[in-house]
C-alpha cells in the first residue's frame, strides 16, 4: 500500500455489496461456483473464536476486491462471507474491474491478484491486506501447474485435457486452502493489531 492517502473512505467502504447474497445478485457468472464453495465451508471453531475476539475488540471490517471468472476468488470470497456471518464482521465486496482507483493501492508486485482482501478497524485505518491464496496454496499451485501443463501446447485437445486434469487436483486440495485462508488471515491480524 502506498504512503498517500487511500481512496477507500467510510463512504467509499459503504458503497461495495454488503453480503454475500448481494455479491451474487452483482455477478452474472460461477454462482454455482461461489454457492459451492460457501456452503462447502465451515470454519474450524478455534480459529473462529479467536477472529470473533479481534473483530469485537477492534470492530475490524474487510474490504474485497475480485471477479467472478477468478476460481481464487470463487474459493476466498466464500471464506469471508461465512467469517462475517459468524463474527459480524462488516465486509464490502467490489468488482475489482469496475475499482481501479481501489485495486492500485494493492498491488501484487505489479500484478492486479485477486481477491484481495483489506483489513481495517474502526476508524477506517488500514491494518493489513490478503492476496490470492495461501502460501501453501501458492506453492502447490506451482508444482501441479509444473506437473500437469509444463510443455503443453496454448490450445487443443491436449491442452484441454492437461487443464482438466489440472482443476480436479486443484478442487481435490479447496477445502485445505479455505482452512489456510482463515489461519493466515488470523494470524496477520494478531500481529499487525500488537
Amino acid at each position: 500500500m502506498s504512503e498517500t492517502a487511500s481512496v477507500v473512505t467510510a463512504a467509499r467502504f459503504e458503497q461495495g455489496a454488503k453480503s454475500f447474497n448481494e455479491w451474487l445478485e452483482i455477478i452474472d457468472i460461477r454462482e454455482d461456483q461461489f454457492q459451492r464453495n460457501y456452503d462447502e465451508y465451515v470454519p474450524e471453531e478455534n480459529n473462529l473464536r479467536e477472529l470473533n475476539d479481534l473483530v469485537d475488540k477492534h470492530n475490524i471490517k474487510a474490504l474485497v476486491l475480485g471477479e467472478a471468472w477468478c476460481p481464487d476468488v470463487w474459493r476466498g470470497l466464500p471464506v469471508i462471507a461465512r467469517l462475517s456471518e459468524a463474527t459480524g464482521m462488516q465486509v464490502r465486496y467490489f468488482i475489482k474491474d469496475d475499482n481501479q482507483d481501489i485495486m492500485s493501492e494493492f498491488l501484487n508486485g505489479e500484478f492486479e491478484s485477486i481477491p484481495t482482501i483489506v483489513f481495517y478497524d474502526k476508524n477506517m485505518n488500514y491494518i493489513f491486506h490478503w492476496i490470492e491464496r495461501p502460501q501453501e496454496a501458492n506453492e502447490e499451485m506451482t508444482a501441479l501447474r509444473d506437473k500437469f501443463l509444463q510443455g503443453v501446447p496454448t490450445e487443443g485437445e491436449e491442452r484441454d485435457a492437461a487443464m482438466k486434469a489440472f482443476r480436479i487436483e486443484v478442487a481435490k486440495r479447496s477445502e485445505h486452502w479455505r482452512h489456510l485462508t482463515l489461519a493466515e488471515i488470523l494470524e496477520s491480524l494478531k500481529k499487525n493489531l500488537n
